[in-house]
This record gives C-alpha cells, sequence and structure tokens, in this order.
C-alpha cells in the first residue's frame, strides 16, 4: 500500500464484516478456552497443557504444512521480525501470564489485561501509522473501565504472594500481546495469516516441550475420554483456529479496531464459566458486560483511519 492512502473502515463497512465475524469468532474461542482449561489442569500441569495444545495444532497443521511454510529467502529477509512474532506470542505471553498468575489476584491481572487494546493503538499509530479518532479511544477506555468493574466484581478472595512483580508480569505479557498484534499486521502484507499461524504454533510446540515431558510421569492415570476432548478443543479450535482466525482478521482490518475485541475475551470467559461449570454470574457482572459491549461498539465508530 503506498504512503499516504486512507483506509477506510466505517462501520458496518461490508469489506470489514468478515475479518470482524472472524475476530468475533477468535474472542469466542479465546473465552471459551478458560472454562477447558480450569478442567485441564485439574488432571495435568499448566505446562503439559500448554504443549499439548501446541502439538495438536501442529498435528492438524502437518498434512498442509509444506504448503504453509514459507521459502528460505523469504524467512532469511524477515527472520528477525519473523521471530520476534513467535517469541511475543506464543512464548513469551504465555510464559509470562502462567506465572504472573500465580503471583497476583485474577482481579488485578484482569484489569492489567485490558490494557492490550491501548496498547496496540499507540503502537499502531507509532509503528504503522494508524490514526485512532477521539470516539474509538473514548471506547478503549470504556471497555477497559467495563473489564475493571467486571473482574473486581468477580468472587476472587486469593492473596497475591508477590503482587508487585506478578502485575509486572502482566503488563510484560500484555505487552508482547500488542507487541505481536503489530507484527502480524507488518507482516501480513507478505505471509498468509495461516503461514504466520504455522509459524506461532511450531514455535509453542517446541517452546513448551520441557512441559511435554512432564507427560511421562504422569502416566495414564489421568488420561479420559473428557480430557482428550478438552485438549483437542484447546488445540485444534483455541490454539490454531482461534490464532488462525485472528491474524486472518488482522490481516483486513487496521489493528486498532481489531484489537478492540480483544477486552470481550473476559465476558465471554465469565459467561461460559457460569453457562457450563455453575459459576456464579450477579447482575452487577451482567451490567459491566454490558459496559465492554458498549465500548467495543463505541471502538468500532472511528469512522475512518488514515496512514500518515
Amino acid at each position: 500500500m503506498q504512503r499516504g492512502a486512507t483506509i477506510q473502515v466505517s462501520s458496518p463497512a461490508p469489506a470489514a464484516l468478515l475479518p470482524t465475524l472472524a475476530i468475533l469468532g477468535a474472542v469466542l474461542l479465546w473465552g471459551g478456552s478458560f472454562s477447558a482449561m480450569r478442567v485441564a489442569v485439574q488432571a495435568l500441569s499448566p505446562r503439559a497443557v500448554m504443549w499439548v495444545r501446541m502439538a495438536v495444532a501442529l498435528a492438524v497443521l502437518l498434512p498442509v504444512l509444506p504448503r504453509l511454510w514459507p521459502g528460505k529467502r523469504s524467512m532469511l529477509r524477515d527472520w528477525k521480525p519473523l521471530m520476534l512474532m513467535v517469541a511475543f506470542q506464543p512464548c513469551l505471553y504465555f510464559w509470562l501470564e502462567s506465572n504472573a498468575l500465580t503471583l497476583t489476584t485474577s482481579s488485578q491481572a484482569g484489569v492489567i489485561a485490558s490494557s492490550v487494546p491501548l496498547l496496540v493503538a499507540v503502537g499502531a499509530r507509532w509503528f504503522l501509522g494508524e490514526r485512532t479518532g477521539a470516539g474509538a479511544l473514548i471506547g478503549l477506555v470504556v471497555s477497559m473501565a467495563g473489564v475493571a468493574w467486571l473482574t473486581f466484581s468477580g468472587d476472587d478472595r486469593g492473596q497475591a504472594s508477590n503482587a508487585l512483580l506478578g502485575n509486572a508480569m502482566e503488563l510484560g505479557a500484555m505487552a508482547s500481546a500488542a507487541a505481536y498484534m503489530l507484527l502480524v499486521k507488518r507482516l501480513c502484507g507478505r505471509y498468509g495469516p495461516w503461514t504466520l499461524t504455522a509459524m506461532q504454533v511450531a514455535a509453542g510446540a517446541l517452546f513448551f516441550l520441557p512441559g511435554g515431558m512432564t507427560l511421562w510421569r504422569a502416566g495414564a492415570t489421568p488420561w479420559t475420554p473428557s480430557l482428550a476432548m478438552i485438549l483437542a478443543f484447546l488445540g485444534a479450535f483455541v490454539t490454531l483456529g482461534a490464532f488462525g482466525l485472528y491474524n486472518w482478521g488482522m490481516s483486513r482490518i487496521p489493528a486498532g479496531r481489531a484489537s478492540a475485541f480483544i477486552n470481550l475475551v473476559p465476558v465471554v470467559a465469565v459467561i461460559l464459566g457460569w453457562a457450563l461449570l455453575g459459576e456464579a454470574l450477579t447482575p452487577t457482572q451482567l451490567c459491566a458486560a454490558a459496559v465492554v459491549f458498549v465500548g467495543v461498539w463505541l471502538s468500532q465508530r472511528n469512522g475512518r483511519a488514515s496512514r500518515d
């Protein structure tokens, strides 16, 4: 795209409908992963679950991996941004967040997690030349307030063993997520979204391989048909499907707009936790969820975003 070109992102734009639906599909899958992960980590260690997720996703991709994998010349040309992309997501993101949640409370982590769209909007302005209108920024702030309300209204009585370190690691995880989104937006002009997804999955399977080693010590005792189905869902749909859908959507609409939907993930998680696991869902949480929806809706009514 030539410098100085204007990108129309009016809502609802027919050209943006399918990418928006793809991103919403990714959000639904990521939100559903919380309930599935709660069940899976009762039988296996979190590190083992992460490796199985990556391994399942990689196994699904194997038949088409030779067609998706870029040539050596392309990888040599772009090896730095490609390495950074897979390092930020899934490697650093999942490692930092999983450790952060052992040190701080889920409420504090949830509030910090809501900063991702704002970090992406600022980064997109600096590195991609995307302008975010005042209405969209107001929407992002409203959605962040809704996420904060939602997380603090939940039942979180846990004590933070080291809140300062845990919150710093959670912020690092969110910075990693934001950097990943910006890199995908930059790279999707030269690589297909499923190619980038395949590279993430392969890197994740290698990075979390030590977690896979723990499966030998676990033996066959924890394995049940329901656990196998949950892990298949986490690998094939959440890890592969959600990242693929999000990367595809991100390749077709501005990064700031795509990232705004991330704040819907905790809303979906709370609702599915209530529907599937019988967790509490209070009127206060419903009001907070409505605020998040309003904020995301406002963030999409940006009229126009442009490149300098």
